[in-house]
């Protein structure tokens, strides 16, 4: 039987070759002039009409939990981060590239982590080698992105490369405005995303119902992102959905990204925690790189295989960690166990008597 650990692990690098996809397919999007306020309140309706009959399906035989007040307020918490991190994703990327938006999400691990400890989720001990791991490898992954996202290095393929996100020395990013605002939107869009894996984490802990959640907080986010578009986006002609590539971005996202991958991260959150979630984000400039170089024809980089070897390294840390604090769990119970198990028996009769 897969155990837990592994079944986290699979479906989280699922989730992330299917984020990457998209956010190639919304670069293309964009480039025809589709609005990304749109998108998203289309996606997200899309996604609201493929989870409510999944919904109503999975408890058809059984009462879900009574959703009090503050679970609610959470809920709506939750769909208020989850706007926000579209918004400013997808924009982020129309000014810039899906490589720099994989490239800011190596940042998801160092925010979760910090508002992991600061919210008391994670428990911070220096004088542990698991402790010391997680930092290490945080920081470490964290450096080998950077190093993919600024060193270039001398190429390893013969394969063009479209100089766009390059300067002309082809070694450090460029400096345009508007890169480096797209820069500032997804690093933004990290934070507020960390922040939505803890507050998801400590929605979940208390009411773990993913499937119900994902859909309370889907018909939020159409409605919070409506309001959004109803503001900011001023043409109607933007409305009126194009059966092209505007099309196959809606329905990827609604299905696969905003119904799949939201019900798989909620779970894997409740199961590992935000901070396990969140290092997984290091390996998407990885996946982004290897797609790039197999489907776009893009060349690779010595920087590339240098920062996906470090990058590689850090997470295998956290892995490690992550892995030492369980069997410490799993000894610590037994422990607990056995000596409730050897109590003896004159103080237990005596008791019942």
């Amino acid at each position: 039987m897969v155990s837990v650990g592994v079944s986290v692990t699979a479906a989280m690098v699922a989730c992330l070759f299917l984020e990457v996809g998209l956010n190639t397919l919304i670069k293309a999007a964009n480039t025809n002039g589709m609005s990304n306020y749109v998108f998203i309140v289309y996606s997200n309706l899309l996604a609201l009409c493929f989870l409510l009959p999944s919904t109503f399906f999975y408890y058809r035989k059984r009462v879900p939990p009574k959703i009090p007040s503050s679970i609610l307020f959470r809920m709506f918490l939750l769909s208020c981060l989850s706007t926000a991190v579209q918004t400013l994703k997808y924009n982020g990327i129309e000014y810039s590239s899906p490589t720099l938006s994989s490239a800011m999400d190596d940042l998801i691990p160092a925010f979760t982590f910090i508002l992991a400890v600061l919210s008391r989720m994670e428990n911070l001990n220096l004088k542990l080698h698991s402790s010391q791991a997680k930092i290490i490898g945080t920081v470490v992954s964290i450096a080998g992105a950077l190093i993919v996202t600024l060193y270039k290095g001398i190429a390893l393929t013969s394969n063009s490369l479209r100089n766009i996100v390059l300067g002309e020395s082809g070694t450090y990013l460029s400096v345009q405005p508007a890169w480096v605002f797209g820069g500032f939107l997804l690093a933004t869009a990290s934070f507020c995303l960390s922040n939505l894996l803890v507050v998801q984490t400590w929605l979940i802990k208390d009411y773990p119902e993913e499937l119900l959640v994902t859909t309370i907080c889907c018909s939020l986010v159409v409605t919070l992102s409506a309001i959004v578009a109803l503001v900011a986006e001023g043409n109607p002609r933007a409305w009126i959905l194009r059966f092209d590539k505007e099309l196959i971005a809606v329905c990827y996202s609604a299905i696969f990204m905003i119904s799949i991958r939201s019900v798989a991260v909620a779970w894997a959150c409740r199961k590992k925690g935000p901070i396990y979630v969140a290092m997984f984000n290091p390996l998407g400039m990885v996946i982004a790189i290897g797609m790039g170089v197999i489907f776009l024809g893009d060349s690779l980089y010595l920087g590339s295989m240098i920062g996906a070897a470090i990058i590689a390294m850090g997470f295998y840390a956290v892995m490690w960690a992550q892995a030492q604090e369980e069997n410490m769990v799993h000894t610590n119970q037994n422990r607990d166990f056995a000596s409730s198990s050897s109590a003896p028996l004159l103080v237990t009769r005596t008791m019942d008597v």
